[in-house]
């Protein structure tokens, strides 16, 4: 009976022990589980990367964008206070909503700011969702905005090509023409791109004169503009 007692002591012992051993076993799995997740979490991003207060500031424009008063104070507590890429970034955000008008607004708020030069893919955007929406005539005007600054723009081809294809996209053929003399103006040598944008543009258009022209200048650059013409020459996509 000794024995048997001992044999079943030593039997309950080893089980506890056993027992213990798998409970550490599962807390310390438990732990290490919950460190890796947190070492692996990553950090949360907010649409387009607009800042916090951005995105409350965009929230506050849409919501008090029916009364005048209020809108007014949503600029001077929130806008007016944010840093220049937040600013920009609002601008941007409401264009993508097709917040036309407040995007009208804020962007006559960033054209007094001190350190506003004209950012001629962002004009490009402007008028193309203004188009899309029908504003035709805000978008001629951000055009005539733009060409009253021109002595704030740099050569910027890029731009000046997105500005072109927008323009011709939504058949405003003669406010590319304007923006096509502008960027020479500023001495943004056109390249072959600029000139297929608006020959193919103004032969979509049947507007043969103006095509006679174009044609002529693309001419004294290149030599036969007909090359590259026919080439697949496209805008570089933006982020």
């Amino acid at each position: 009976m000794y024995c048997i007692g001992n044999f079943t002591g030593l039997v309950n012992l080893k089980q506890m022990k056993s027992s213990e051993h798998h409970q550490k076993s599962r807390r310390t799995t438990s732990t290490i589980t919950m460190r890796d997740r947190s070492k692996n979490r990553k950090p949360l991003q907010k649409g387009r990367n607009l800042s916090i207060e951005a995105i409350q500031t965009v929230q506050a424009l849409k919501r008090a964008s029916r009364d005048a008063s209020s809108l007014e104070q949503v600029y001077d507590n929130k806008f007016r206070r944010l840093l220049k890429f937040d600013m920009i970034a609002v601008l941007r955000e409401l264009l993508r909503q097709n917040q036309c008008l407040l995007a009208l607004k804020v962007f006559e708020d960033v054209r007094k700011e001190e350190w506003y030069k004209p950012k001629l893919l962002l004009i490009a955007e402007m008028v193309t969702v203004l188009g899309s929406n029908g504003l035709l005539q805000e978008a001629e005007l951000v055009i005539a905005q733009l060409k009253a600054e021109s002595g704030l723009l740099n050569p910027d081809l890029e731009g000046f090509n997105a500005l072109l294809q927008s323009l011709m996209n939504l058949n405003l053929t003669g406010l590319a023409i304007e923006c096509f003399y502008l960027m020479k103006s500023v001495s943004c040598d056109p390249d072959r791109l600029s000139f297929k944008i608006l020959i193919d543009g103004l032969e979509a258009n049947k507007e043969m004169d103006m095509l006679a022209v174009i044609q002529q200048d693309a001419h004294r650059y290149y030599g036969q503009y007909a090359d590259f013409l026919e080439m697949d020459l496209t805008l570089p996509k933006c982020n």
